[in-house]
């Protein structure tokens, strides 16, 4: 018996106008996509690796999202499909957060300190999940990317700027570092 191993997914990196786009709603004529993608989502988010990842980041337009923690270095993978905020806290958290889509760029985000959000497994259950302090700074990052938007959106027009004109840098150089460049 063969197996096959598929190409992996490629992590889309800022200014890709994908991350700029409100992915569509997942309906069942995308139940297959969505049989094939969330492996290979959770195989390039740990290969990352991360702890959340969303369908936009690898190009693809659909309300999908994968999330794991990995507490105690145990995986505990959670999907998300179709995902919404139900409520949020008025008290506010702030943590350093970073994002796969600007690789190696880090900054202080106020959110929400505790979340409920409500969503679809895999398996097409609804499901209600309440969440806080590093479980909801991800979900929210995560459904942000669904909504076409980036933790540094979150952040001070300047301190905004100077991250992104950083990220062009370091992308800029590791593409003239390149072997026949």
């Amino acid at each position: 018996m063969s197996t096959v191993t598929l190409a992996p997914l490629k992590i889309l990196t800022v200014p890709d106008p994908v991350l700029r786009t409100r992915a569509r709603p997942v309906a069942a004529e995308h139940e297959a996509t969505l049989r094939a993608l969330v492996p290979r989502m959770f195989a390039a988010m740990y290969a990352a690796p991360g702890i959340g990842l969303a369908a936009p980041q690898v190009g693809v337009g659909l309300r999908v999202a994968v999330v794991d923690l990995m507490a105690e270095d145990k995986p505990d993978p959670i999907v998300l499909i179709n995902p919404e905020i139900l409520a949020t806290s008025e008290d506010r958290e702030t943590r350093e957060e970073g994002c796969l889509s600007l690789p190696g760029q880090y900054a202080d985000v106020t959110r929400p300190a505790r979340v409920r959000i409500r969503f679809h497994d895999q398996q097409g259950a609804r499901r209600e999940l309440s969440a806080e302090g590093l479980l909801a700074a991800c979900l929210q990052h995560e459904i942000d990317h669904l909504d076409g938007v980036l933790f540094v959106d979150h952040l001070s027009t300047l301190k905004r700027n100077m991250l992104l004109r950083r990220l062009a840098k370091e992308l800029r150089q590791k593409h003239s570092d390149r072997p026949g460049r």
